[in-house]
């Protein structure tokens, strides 16, 4: 069985029409499936829609969040409540072209333990977004250590794959994970299709604090930030020092205070630009030993049929 999780926040105009499509290429190609949409908090009726739908669809199952913890905590909702032999993760919107699933299935049913989606186009988009997301992957892919360019979530795991990912403890990357726990992987491109219902829920801010988080989760480079960082501080000390010292010896005083006060300030910034750094990576530590859930389900829905199978 395939399972297909779905993250939903604020999309009750697509729950309906992501299942009757995605369902309709499943049951065309003979594939039996699940359906987990995972509401992550929403604001609007997604829920609602969700819970309608699958009360008159026996392979349909809800989760609510008490609030909104974002997708990567929805995923991982999703990934928890799968009981497929492989599950593929696909934004609810459908900017992931649903017919790419049946290239997924049957390339996993060749062997392949993960299929991952790869963006040959990223469709219309801010410009800004787009330059921000290429630097983010290219930032990324050198500090993992593997080509995450034009990666997504959208993507299929085999059984042995998701087991893995939910024994995972920490709050981590998706993306990024697929890729570092390894197993026999293939790829499929897709174009990202145009939003027919609603409306973007990334802001050029909520993609910024989303690129650093994942970073920062992901890999401790930055904080290598802070050892280059002393050690060309220390080659400017030398330098001045050295420049001091010969000053001194043939009897000529360094002009003025511009001198130290740009090397005042260099200095504090250079400081302040390290604490934080290093107070990013005390609050993500902080965040990891509370132990606290990655999510909260409220609630959950499902076919009486189900129930009574």
């Amino acid at each position: 069985m395939l399972s297909i999780i779905l993250p939903s926040y604020n999309e009750e105009k697509c729950i309906i029409r992501a299942y009757n499509t995605i369902n309709s290429l499943l049951n065309d190609n003979g594939i039996d499936g699940e359906f987990i949409f995972v509401d992550d908090g929403s604001s609007d009726n997604t829920y609602e829609v969700i819970s309608s739908l699958s009360k008159t669809n026996d392979n349909i199952i809800g989760l609510h969040f008490s609030r909104n913890f974002g997708k990567e905590a929805a995923i991982s909702a999703g990934l928890g409540s799968a009981s497929g032999d492989c599950a593929v993760v696909i934004d609810c919107d459908l900017q992931h072209p649903p017919e790419k699933i049946i290239e997924m299935y049957r390339l996993w049913e060749q062997g392949y333990e993960i299929v991952e989606g790869i963006k040959s186009e990223r469709g219309k988009e801010n410009r800004l977004h787009g330059l921000g997301a290429k630097l983010f992957y290219s930032v990324i892919s050198r500090m993992a250590g593997f080509d995450m360019a034009n990666s997504s979530d959208f993507k299929l795991l085999d059984r042995k794959v998701i087991d893995v990912i939910n024994r995972m403890p920490e709050r981590g990357f998706f993306r990024a994970i697929s890729f570092w726990v390894g197993y026999k992987k293939a790829t499929v491109e897709y174009s990202v299709a145009q939003r027919i219902d609603g409306q973007s829920k990334w802001s050029t801010k909520g993609l910024l604090k989303y690129a650093i988080s994942n970073i920062s989760s992901f890999s401790t480079a930055p904080m290598q930030i802070v050892t280059i960082l002393g050690i060309v501080m220390l080659i400017v000390t030398c330098v001045f020092g050295v420049w001091a010292l010969i000053d001194k010896i043939i009897g000529r005083a360094i002009e003025g205070m511009t001198t130290v006060i740009i090397i005042t300030i260099f200095i504090g910034s250079i400081i302040m630009i390290s604490l934080g750094i290093i107070g990013y990576y005390i609050a993500r530590i902080y965040e990891e030993i509370k132990g606290r859930p990655k999510y909260i389900i409220s609630s959950t829905t499902k076919s009486d049929k189900k129930d009574s199978q």
